[in-house]
């Protein structure tokens, strides 16, 4: 990786003849009047003219305009959030923060959306960074200019794309500071924006806000669920990928697994939409297995859990449990249909109407009748789902929303989210999974380091449910033809 010209240089040594030009250069210590001067000039007009506004820009005003409608006469602050260091002078990969993201379209560092109160509604300013500035010679001397970077859009662009005017977002916490009136702002992505605000805002209201904004993404809109589609689609071939590829696995470790999801992910979307879990032999037991570095051996199950996200960070988020050789062994083969089981229970409470947690009690009763039926816990059923002794091996919810986040909607209310009711439009995944630990002395040796988890993203609609992941098979016979033919 190449080194940055740092905009403030050790001056370097020199002789009583040499420092005049050092010295009265201001705006680039170290660097030449000539070449200073040189990069001022020379550059071709590349600003874009009539661009097409994104995809869902028509959705992000209906959004605004409903957030403006629930806050009438108050200021909100709405950050992108700014680059996070990894080490030293390297950043992660930015992603903008999910309530800007839905409320803008856009996906820059350093974006703020600010909504100005005006005649009873808001009047939306998206504040940016704007082009390079080639005079005082930021595009080639910061870390973060155009030359290092890559070009951005200009202000006029800006607006262009996403139907909010634009402004430059180095003016903003100057106008924040002296803002009057009631003021909001989403907290924990830009640590600028929010001194600016210390003594305008309180927690309880910016909580409100936020938590505004996640219950708005409870149902998912007709793009939405287009994106959702894409990134499941993607997902399923990133699926095949890694079928195509076990023998490569096993003679390396489950890093190969993931390493051919995540090419996937990249090639087709934006990213993987969280660290992808590919967890073989007794790992598939740890539920958020990302090391990654183990073996994969045939005889043994591999537990994929990944998601592809799309360029508007929309994850799909699914699981299978494969036999690395490609056929289950009998006692994983029990487990594995017992799963199976309570995930078309889970499916089938899918509905406009039914309680959010139906969908969780159905699969888990199904889980614990087999349990029950295995002798591996005391019934009668009602008995055991009443003290909650099969989630020693049902260990987890059965599912959650999706959407711009894999875990979507978590600043929800309880009675809004986990104790309300399905209506058509909102995404969940249905996961229930059975796992019996290595070191569990309580179960039959032959059941010791299996862990099974299936999952779907299931969209409500108006007469029941879709399986947006249908295209990957399920049941056990289905998955072991399904490998057949992609090993070929």
């Amino acid at each position: 990786m190449a080194e940055e010209l740092s905009e403030n240089p050790e001056t370097p040594e020199t002789t009583e003849d040499e420092p005049i030009k050092q010295r009265k250069n201001g705006l680039y210590p170290g660097v030449s009047d000539e070449l200073a001067e040189n990069m001022r000039s020379g550059w071709a007009d590349t600003e874009l003219h009539g661009l097409e506004p994104v995809p869902q820009a028509e959705r992000t005003a209906e959004r605004r305009a409903a957030l403006s409608a629930r806050f009438p006469g108050e200021r909100l602050v709405v950050p992108a959030g700014n680059l996070k260091t990894r080490s030293n002078d390297t950043e992660y990969p930015f992603r903008a923060s999910v309530e800007y993201a839905y409320l803008t379209g856009n996906l820059t560092e350093d974006g703020v959306l600010v909504l100005e109160p005006k005649d009873g509604g808001h009047d939306a300013t998206l504040y940016l960074l704007p082009r390079s500035d080639r005079e005082n010679g930021e595009f080639w001397l910061s870390g973060q200019g155009e030359l290092w970077v890559g070009r951005r859009h200009s202000l006029a662009e800006a607006e262009q794309l996403y139907g909010i005017p634009a402004s430059d977002v180095r003016e903003l916490a100057d106008r924040l500071r002296e803002a009057t009136g009631p003021v909001r702002v989403v907290r924990g992505y830009d640590a600028g924006v929010e001194a600016a605000l210390t003594d305008k805002v309180t927690a309880e209201r910016d909580e409100e806000l936020r938590v505004f904004l996640s219950e708005a993404r409870l149902v998912k809109d007709e793009f939405e669920v287009g994106e959702l589609q894409k990134a499941v689609d993607s997902t399923v071939r990133g699926f095949e990928d890694v079928v195509k590829v076990l023998d490569r696995a096993e003679a390396t470790s489950e890093r190969y697994v993931e390493g051919t999801f995540f090419l996937r992910a990249r090639v087709e979307g934006n990213d993987v939409g969280y660290g992808t879990i590919a967890a073989a032999g007794p790992h598939a037991c740890t539920l958020h297995w990302v090391r990654n570095d183990g073996p994969v051996r045939s005889g043994d199950l591999l537990l994929l859990d990944a998601g592809v996200e799309t360029h508007t960070l929309y994850t799909a988020d699914v699981t299978r449990t494969l036999p690395v050789n490609g056929a289950y062994s009998e006692i994983q083969k029990k487990i594995y249909d017992a799963v199976y089981e309570a995930q078309e229970a889970g499916i089938a409470a899918v509905r406009p109407g039914a309680k959010y947690r139906d969908f969780h009690d159905a699969a888990q009763r199904v889980l614990t009748e087999k349990l029950v039926e295995w002798g591996l816990v005391e019934g009668p059923v009602e008995r055991v789902l009443e003290l909650g002794l099969q989630r020693r091996w049902t260990l987890h919810g059965t599912g959650h929303m999706l959407g711009m986040d894999v875990h979507d909607c978590a600043a929800a209310r309880v009675e809004a989210y986990v104790d309300g009711t399905l209506e058509p439009g909102m995404v969940l995944t249905v996961e229930p999974g059975l796992y019996f630990q290595a070191d569990d002395l309580t179960v039959p040796e032959e059941y010791r380091g299996i862990g099974v988890r299936i999952e779907d993203d299931i969209l409500v609609t108006e007469d029941g449910n879709r399986n947006l992941s249908a295209g990957l098979p399920r049941r056990s016979d289905e998955v072991e033809a399904w490998m057949a033919r992609l090993k070929g």
